[in-house]
Parts: C-alpha cells; structure tokens; sequence
C-alpha cells in the first residue's frame, strides 16, 4: 500500500465521471492507492446524492457531466462541508479553474492525468480544506470568512515566494505565528501581504 493513504487512515471517495472508462481507471488508481471508493456517479445529481449519503473524505468530479455539472455539484457538496472536491477537466482555461475555485473545489486536474498527478491533487485539496475547516471556527460572520480566506491565501502566497514553503506549511507559518503572536490568522496575513514575513508582528499597527 502506498504511503499516501496509511492504512490507519482510509480515505472514502465518491467518484463523478460519465465517461465510463475513465471512472474505471480512475476508481482503479485510487484503489492501488490504498483508498476506499465508496460511491461512483455517472452524473452530477448523483455525485451530490451519493456525497450526502455516504459523507466520504474527498469528492473527485468530472467538470462536464450531464443533469448537473461538476462545478455545480462542488458548490453543492461544499456549500454542505462534506468533503474536500478535486475537479477532472479536459480543459486547462483559467476561467473554468476559476469557477471551480469559486465553486468550492479545493484542486483541479487537468485530464489526461497520471497517478503522479493525482495524487498531489489529492494531498493538495484534503489540506486546504483542512485550512478552511480551521479558518471557520476561527470566524463566524460568513462574508468575513471569505474575506479571511482570501487574505490567508494571498499570505501564503508570499511566504511561498519569500521563504519557499509548500501550500500547507505556509498555512502552519500563519497558523503558528497567529498563536505566538495572539493574533488572529486574518491579522497575521494582512501583516504578511502588507510587509512581508519578517513583519507579521507589526499585522496589528
């Protein structure tokens, strides 16, 4: 088995994707992976369907389905805080991963795709949702939320730059320096974007 599913910590997955070979390999590369496909979906309602029956750990959804499609279901199984959701898209357009990002969806991938890609995708979207679940029970009032979360994201973009820290470990820079400093993660990454990692401290001037 595969370290990125330790066997203490079986990941369930709901599948969306209504090209029928491509589920197949799909639901084989997340099976040789060490995780358990709970559910598999030819169509968007159904995604949403079996996410709410089965609540699983991760969403994989297809952008082009029919009844309802994937960017559509993401907003839906996010909007309920079931599971993280990585989008599958033939096309790479900036909007499309736009819309998906607005959507909810905490990855994408760009089809076709190796098992090398998928699974980064994987780590990437459990982690940010992670961060969200986190940022959420640090803020209650739901548009403060979504401004917190684009200032973390910003943040975290410069701490990538600036001291070339992964995704999640700029999040626990923030995360720390936010309980170090007692402040909140919303203070620290405004003190970031404005003046960079060796000023968090002055986020509350």
């Amino acid at each position: 088995m595969n370290s990125s599913a330790p066997s203490s910590i079986v990941r369930r997955v709901v599948i969306a994707e209504d090209e029928a070979l491509i589920r197949m390999d799909l639901a084989e590369m997340l099976a040789e992976e060490g995780y358990d496909v709970v559910g598999q979906a030819a169509d968007g309602e159904q995604a949403v369907a079996l996410a709410e029956q089965h609540r699983p750990d991760l969403v994989i959804c297809d952008v082009k389905m029919p009844k309802l499609d994937g960017i559509a279901a993401a907003e839906r199984i996010a909007a309920q805080r079931i599971a993280p959701v990585v989008i599958l898209t033939a096309f790479s357009q900036r909007e499309l991963v736009e819309r998906a990002r607005d959507a909810g969806a905490m990855a994408y991938l760009v089809k076709p795709f190796s098992r090398s890609d998928l699974m980064p995708a994987i780590e990437m979207a459990v982690s940010r949702f992670a961060e969200l679940q986190l940022l959420e029970s640090e803020v209650a009032d739901l548009s403060e939320r979504l401004e917190t979360r684009k200032a973390v994201d910003r943040a975290k973009g410069v701490l990538q730059k600036e001291l070339g820290l992964s995704e999640p470990d700029a999040f626990r820079w923030i995360q720390k320096t936010a309980m170090d400093l007692r402040l909140s993660m919303r203070q620290v990454a405004d003190g970031v974007v404005e003046h960079g990692s060796g000023l968090a401290g002055r986020a509350t001037e």
